[in-house]
C-alpha cells in the first residue's frame, strides 16, 4: 500500500485532489475544521505528504498551527499564493501547484489551461490529476514557479476588479473591454511586483493571462471574492506606496 497523504481542507477543490490521490492508491485522512491535528499527527507521525486545501483566508491561520512533523512535506495550492506566503512561515521546499481548474458546488471541475506544479511532490499531484483527465505540468525552477503563480494572480486580480465594473464573462472584458483590462492588470502587477520584490515582462504576463481567459471565455469575471480581493489589493498598495489609480476609482464606486 501506498504511504499515507494528509488533506487540510475538503472544500470543493480538495474533493477533487482527494478523488485523485485515492484512484492513484494513496490512502488520504482528511482534516476538517473539527479535526484534532496534533492527535492526528501523533496517529501518523511521518506522511508522505500534507495537501493544505484550505481558502486563502485561512492558509496563514492554518500553517501557524500545523504541527511541526508535517512541515516538511507540505503542498500549497490557494489563490493569491507567492513565495512571501510561506516564506514567513520558514517552510522549505514546499510542493506548489498553481490551479487553473475550477470546481464549483453541484458541478464537476471545468479546466482552463493546465495547472502547473513545482517541487518534491509535484509528481504525486500530476498522477493525481491526471488519474482524473485534469492537465498539469511541472516546471523546472523556483523563477518559473513564482511567474506561474503571478500570472495566475493578475488572471484572477483582472477578471475579479474589472468584473465590477462591466459584470459579464471574461470574453466581454477582453474583446469588448481590453483598456479596462490592461489598465487594471498592470496595476495589480505593480502590485505583485512589490510583493516579489522582482520585476516582470507585462506583455508577456498580459499575454499568459489572456491564455486563461480564452481557457473558458465563458466564465464570469465576478465572484463572490471579487470585493474581498478589490479591498486587500487597495491594502497592499497603501502599504507599498502604490498610485493604482483605477483600482482606487473603483473602490471608490463600490
Amino acid at each position: 500500500m501506498s504511504e499515507p497523504i494528509i488533506v487540510i481542507g475538503i472544500g470543493e477543490m480538495g474533493s477533487v485532489f482527494t478523488r485523485g490521490l485515492l484512484r492513484t492508491g494513496h490512502p488520504v485522512y482528511p482534516v476538517n475544521r473539527n479535526t484534532d491535528m496534533d492527535s492526528m499527527a501523533k496517529a501518523i507521525p511521518n506522511p508522505y505528504f500534507v495537501l493544505l486545501a484550505v481558502g486563502e483566508n485561512d492558509l496563514h491561520p492554518t500553517l501557524e498551527k500545523l504541527p511541526a512533523n508535517w512541515r516538511k512535506n507540505i503542498g500549497l495550492l490557494q489563490n493569491e499564493l507567492l513565495p512571501r506566503d510561506w516564506q514567513q512561515h520558514d517552510l522549505k521546499d514546499p510542493t506548489v501547484i498553481s490551479v487553473w481548474f475550477e470546481k464549483k458546488k453541484g458541478q464537476d471541475y471545468k479546466v482552463l489551461v493546465p495547472s502547473p506544479a513545482y517541487g518534491p511532490r509535484a509528481g504525486v499531484l500530476e498522477d493525481a490529476l491526471s488519474s482524473l483527465d485534469i492537465p498539469s505540468w511541472e516546471v523546472k525552477s523556483e523563477q518559473e514557479l513564482e511567474f506561474e503563480l503571478v500570472r495566475k494572480n493578475v488572471y484572477i486580480l483582472t477578471t475579479n476588479i474589472a468584473g465590477l465594473v462591466i459584470g459579464g464573462t471574461v470574453d466581454d472584458l477582453w474583446y469588448k473591454n481590453e483598456s479596462l483590462a490592461r489598465e487594471v492588470a498592470n496595476e495589480v502587477i505593480d502590485i505583485q511586483q512589490w510583493l516579489t520584490g522582482n520585476q516582470y515582462d507585462r506583455e508577456k504576463l498580459i499575454e499568459a493571462m489572456v491564455e486563461g481567459i480564452k481557457g473558458d471565455l465563458e466564465h464570469q469575471c465576478m465572484g463572490r471574492s471579487a470585493p474581498g480581493r478589490l479591498a486587500r489589493a487597495i491594502g497592499l498598495a497603501d502599504e507599498a506606496d502604490l498610485a493604482v489609480p483605477k483600482l482606487r476609482e473603483i473602490h471608490a464606486a463600490q
